[in-house]
């Protein structure tokens, strides 16, 4: 585990609900793992690899956030490798996350945050499964949210009446899978495959509680070839998941 202390900025977004394929929505609660990684860091690979798993299971929902504070490490004659997935935006979310749960503004790799609740060392099997079993048997209850794929290629979200108080609707945009050889820094050499690689994270709305249709055409999606993506509700910047869907599988292609 490699530590490293940095200021705290930034924001936090968590939970999710749902499959992938098909309108979504879900009767079972679905956990979040949000995965903080870096190209560059030599014990996030088993990490990586373990998300990629999880990303396959029906109950889970796995994201990958590249942090851009191993860029500037520089590993003897191997050099530095610049983590192209890497951005501001995913450090600043893992800072707020830990001054949230663990009360400090220190951040890690590889680290594992599930439901925006608890986290663990990403490569740690057990620990992060004893984590989704206490956080299922804490809450829960989630908020059910259903997205549904319009013609034109963008979405239909539904929300139902029972949140007091309301939250915020955000839309997160991923890469489902992309494979990098790493040429320099410490996993240079290596062949590193990453899964639903988070690009953006856009507020959509406040959501009052009450029942709910909104749309997003596929032009206000902005997706790429090759990117999927989820729908998110939090009560507050970080907070705990209170419901979630990814997005079908063929949003973004009008019919």
């Amino acid at each position: 585990m490699n530590m490293f202390r940095v200021a705290l900025t930034g924001l936090a977004l968590v939970g999710l609900y749902g499959s992938h394929a098909g309108a979504q929505s879900s009767d079972k609660p679905v956990t979040v793992i949000e995965l903080f990684t870096s190209q560059s860091c030599y014990s996030c690979p088993p990490a990586e690899a373990y998300l990629g798993e999880l990303s396959k299971e029906d109950d889970i929902v796995a994201l990958e956030y590249h942090v851009d504070y191993w860029n500037r490490i520089n590993y003897g004659r191997h050099g530095r490798w610049v983590d192209e997935f890497s951005s501001p935006e995913m450090t600043q979310r893992q800072r707020a996350y830990n001054l949230a749960i663990r009360n400090t503004g220190a951040v890690y790799t590889p680290q594992m945050v599930i439901d925006g609740r608890e986290e663990a060392v990403g490569s740690r099997r057990g620990e992060v499964q004893q984590l989704v079993s206490k956080v299922r048997a804490d809450d829960p209850a989630r908020v059910g949210v259903a997205v549904s794929d319009l013609k034109d290629g963008g979405i239909s979200i539904s929300l139902p009446d029972n949140l007091r108080g309301g939250a915020d609707v955000w839309l997160v945009t991923f890469i489902r899978e992309n494979t990098t050889q790493v040429v320099r820094g410490e996993n240079h050499g290596k062949t590193l495959t990453s899964h639903n690689i988070v690009r953006k994270v856009r507020h959509v709305r406040a959501w009052d509680g009450k029942a709910a249709i909104f749309d997003l055409s596929r032009d206000e999606l902005e997706l790429e070839p090759g990117q999927g993506c989820a729908i998110l509700v939090q009560d507050e910047r970080p907070g705990p998941v209170l419901g979630a869907s990814y997005c079908p599988d063929n949003v973004g292609v009008s019919s």
